[in-house]
């Protein structure tokens, strides 16, 4: 069978915003993508004061979200998957979640349908979040948690046998996109630009919270021929994704220059490989 990429994120826009352009190359190369959105995200705001579709928005956001997320995954030419869990939203102050959202609700619960959807569709690879969710949203933090457990019970014949035969995962990654490296290489090559200073200086200010992060990144898979393919996707989230986008901030030529990447930690991996790594399938044998 064709190799097959699984990519489980917590909200729609999600999925363009950390490693679109990665699924877009491995889709351009004949392997199998899918996304699951684990929410519909019911919760969140619009954050485009100048959005075409504003009405709708105000009317039924969450339906437009899913309007805009079959856009992107045409754009990416993956299939997709709603896990089907309500949006949580931030947490309160003392850390709870509404009841009933996909933060609520027990892990063991919750992972049934992943588990489903990873029999079925038998991943070689799977990507997600970090332990800390990429950032500390609740959503984010449970979809780390639900794509390990599935990891883990998908391979495991006693466990939701209703699910159907069990089936073993290759590798598990993190989305490192927001890599500290990612971000020197950029300002590196603004500088060879001769930019303003004050400008510069103001820049790196603002990048300081990226570029001083440990990095976490194993894996870094060339794709900066499809860099255009994931704004696009991007933009189709109109929502949730302004023109002015701090995602939108970089020149796609500047970045193919100094890091033409999208990068990963390998989490887990049940077959030898050798770090660092330029292909999320590295090591996988049985890619016929």
């Amino acid at each position: 069978m064709a190799p097959r990429l699984l990519a489980v994120h917590a909200h729609p826009d999600d999925e363009s915003s950390k490693g679109s352009a990665t699924l877009a190359a491995y889709r351009h190369r004949g392997y199998g993508v899918m996304v699951v959105s684990c929410t519909g995200g019911e919760r969140g705001d619009i954050q485009n004061e100048n959005l075409t579709r504003l009405a709708l928005a105000q009317r039924d956001l969450p339906g437009l979200r899913r309007r805009e997320m079959a856009e992107a995954a045409a754009i990416l030419d993956i299939e997709h998957r709603w896990l089907g869990y309500y949006d949580s939203g931030m947490a309160n102050e003392d850390g709870t979640v509404p009841p009933g959202s996909f933060a609520s609700i027990p892990l063991e619960i919750s992972a049934a349908p992943l588990v489903k959807i990873i029999r079925e569709y038998r991943p070689h690879v799977i990507t997600t979040y970090d332990e800390n969710g990429g950032y500390p949203h609740p959503d984010h933090i449970r979809t780390h948690q639900i794509a390990m457990y599935a990891f883990e019970a998908a391979a495991d014949p006693t466990r939701y046998p209703e699910a159907g035969p069990a089936w073993q995962i290759s590798k598990v990654y993190y989305d490192q996109i927001f890599n500290p490296a990612r971000v020197r290489a950029n300002l590196a090559e603004l500088k060879a630009g001769s930019p303003d200073p004050e400008e510069l200086a103001a820049l790196e200010e603002r990048m300081s919270w990226i570029s001083e992060r440990p990095d976490r990144a194993t894996t870094h898979v060339e794709v900066g021929d499809f860099f255009e393919r994931r704004d696009a996707a991007l933009r189709a989230h109109a929502c949730q994704v302004p023109p002015d986008s701090g995602f939108f901030f970089w020149d796609n030529d500047l970045q193919r220059r100094a890091w033409p990447y999208e990068d990963f930690e390998l989490a887990r991996s049940t077959v030898p490989t050798t770090i660092p790594e330029s292909d999320l399938f590295a090591g996988i044998e049985d890619l016929s």
